[in-house]
């Protein structure tokens, strides 16, 4: 990579995970917004009804009034629900207010309150969703969006959607949600007993569905025809969605762009849950100390509720922060028998829809590249060549397991009691496998697919070159008319496209994406691979002393969503521990 493209990438890195994964472990970089999240998009959506200033469609709650520009309307910032504070707080969602004036819908809306590099920013008012169509649409397949950023950070705003609605002959629906503790809290004190849930985002997703089945016709759209998608952390609550009972029903499809199986022990959640608030109770004089605080913030008492809803969101939103896609850091998703089987992913139980999950080939790279443990006392007495070694060691192998993470391994588990096609696809462009190598060190990332479905992202500032070639271009016209078809039928296959094989225990294919300058290159591979083969070749490689090569084992790889065989292998200590 170029030093303009080096020294980029770190900011870039800080972009990404801010919108796709949350804040890397220990990282010295400042989280900035993504072009995504603060650009106004020039294009939008909305519904037949016009008039002068803006398009009005009508919902269960009142009129709406969006924003038209070309044959694309858009509407910002509806509320499916009204705001969770008060006594609302860590209560499943409830039905906004209804009006009857035209609710002004033309400007985005604050995102949830989250940390925002240092800053806590949004608003807890964050039960909305954003509506693009384009005019004059009627009964379209309707694409749902749930945004990323480790369920901390993170806006309905990730990813535009002129663009698809446009080349994918679709309505999309992107959705604001409950973030950090504020959507994810198992204390005894919140979850009213054995029916409760802590997963209170997870409840706004689940309603704003329900409002998408009962408003979408209205913008154009197909309520009987809804596919539920999601990147990174939306990615991985999709997965979630695919056992919960809660959401039996609520879509047709589903996507999952980089996601995975990732779930957590109900108990030692919220056991990390009361450490983290501890300090908070010793501050406000509600215990002498945090052990006494800890074991108080642990009981099912009025009182704890009572102080919990007390706490201001902004002292809350930065709790927990740098989960660096580690579950022990940030635990969400509980397996808690409501929303979440207490089983988590080892149920035969499935809301089994026709299915699509993305990966990309080198989706460790940005997680590793920005880790602060290179610049930690641990790393400091080695040459620059030996820290550059250790960061290729770390990301080549940890973005191996990451891929199969995200997309084999997740078909090797369901398939057994999975009543439906599974279609599995890994983007290689950019890659050591790709003739393009514009992406340097990056690789085919965490993302690397965004720019295939909105020309408005976060990455062409830092990578100009490499999403704009024809090559690229050619690819993401591919791959949207895979998408356009699943959306429509739920099978991606269409004419003029290469046959795209669902993925079986007797054929276990992905359909690979790729390119060159000027062509796609977009074919059926099987690049199933092992953690234990992985390993395996990490045990043989000598790019690195075995000294470094430890450090990076228990240091950089441990712990993640993908390091479960690797930290059992390698008797990595467990990041649960100061709670086990």
């Amino acid at each position: 990579m170029k030093k303009r493209g080096l020294a980029a990438g770190l900011i870039l890195m800080s972009a990404v995970m801010t919108a796709g994964c949350g804040n890397s472990a220990k990282t010295e970089t400042t989280a900035v917004q993504t072009t995504a999240e603060t650009a106004a998009v020039e294009t939008t959506a909305a519904a037949e009804s016009t008039k002068e200033g803006g398009v009005v469609a009508a919902t269960t709650y009142g009129p709406v009034k969006g924003i038209q520009a070309g044959e694309i309307l858009t509407w910002y910032g509806i509320p499916y629900g009204k705001a969770p504070v008060g006594e609302l707080r860590w209560k499943a969602p409830a039905a906004p207010d209804a009006w009857t004036e035209e609710l002004d819908c033309t400007e985005e809306s604050e995102q949830a309150i989250q940390l925002s590099g240092t800053e806590v920013k949004g608003s807890e008012d964050c039960l909305k969703l954003n509506v693009y169509a384009k005019e004059g649409s009627k009964k379209l397949p309707v694409l749902v969006f749930i945004h990323g950023g480790n369920n901390q950070t993170g806006k309905a705003g990730e990813i535009p959607g002129a663009d698809l609605v446009k080349n994918d002959n679709c309505v999309y629906v992107s959705v604001d949600y409950r973030l950090g503790l504020l959507g994810f809290n198992c204390l005894p004190a919140l979850t009213d007993g054995d029916k409760g849930t802590g997963n209170f985002a997870m409840l706004d997703i689940a309603y704003a569905l329900d409002w998408v089945k009962d408003n979408i016709e209205a913008f154009g759209g197909d309520p009987e025809n809804i596919t539920i998608s999601g990147f990174s952390a939306g990615g991985r609550d999709v997965m979630a969605m695919l056992i919960s009972p809660q959401f039996k029903g609520k879509f047709q499809k589903a996507i999952a762009f980089s996601g995975g199986m990732t779930t957590a022990p109900e108990d030692l959640s919220a056991k990390k849950i009361a450490k983290a608030i501890a300090p908070l109770a010793v501050e406000d004089k509600k215990a002498a100390d945090e052990e006494a605080a800890y074991q108080w913030l642990l009981t099912d008492s009025a009182d704890v509720k009572e102080y919990l809803t007390s706490i201001s969101a902004e002292r809350l939103a930065p709790l927990m922060g740098n989960a660096a896609i580690r579950m022990s850091v940030f635990p969400h998703l509980y397996e808690d028998g409501v929303v979440i089987p207490e089983n988590g992913f080892d149920t035969a139980e499935y809301n089994s829809v026709p299915l699509m999950m993305l990966t990309g080939s080198s989706e460790f790279s940005l997680f590793c590249l920005g880790d602060g443990f290179f610049k930690s006392d641990d790393m400091a007495g080695y040459s620059e060549a030996e820290v550059n070694a250790a960061k290729a060691f770390a990301s080549k192998y940890g973005s191996n397991m990451y891929r199969i993470f995200n997309a084999q391994e997740s078909a090797a588990k369901m398939s057994e009691h999975y009543s439906s096609n599974i279609y599995i696809c890994q983007v290689n462009y950019g890659s050591e496998q790709s003739s393009i190598r514009d992406l340097g060190d990056y690789g085919a990332f965490h993302g690397i697919f965004v720019p295939m479905l909105s020309t408005k992202h976060n990455y062409l500032e830092f990578f100009p070159d490499a999403f704009n070639k024809e090559g690229y271009q050619a690819m993401a016209k591919q791959y949207n008319s895979y998408l356009a078809n699943f959306l429509k039928a739920g099978d991606p296959n269409g004419d003029g496209l290469a046959e795209w094989s669902s993925w079986t225990p007797d054929k276990k294919v992905s359909m690979v994406f790729d390119g060159t300058d000027t062509d796609a290159v977009v074919k059926e591979a099987d690049v199933t691979t092992s953690y234990q083969d992985i390993m395996a070749d990490m045990d043989q490689d000598t790019s690195v002393s075995d000294e470094i090569k430890d450090k990076m084992i228990k240091n950089v790889l441990n712990g993640r969503w993908f390091s479960r065989a690797l930290d059992e292998h390698y008797g990595n200590q467990s990041l649960w521990n100061d709670v086990e």
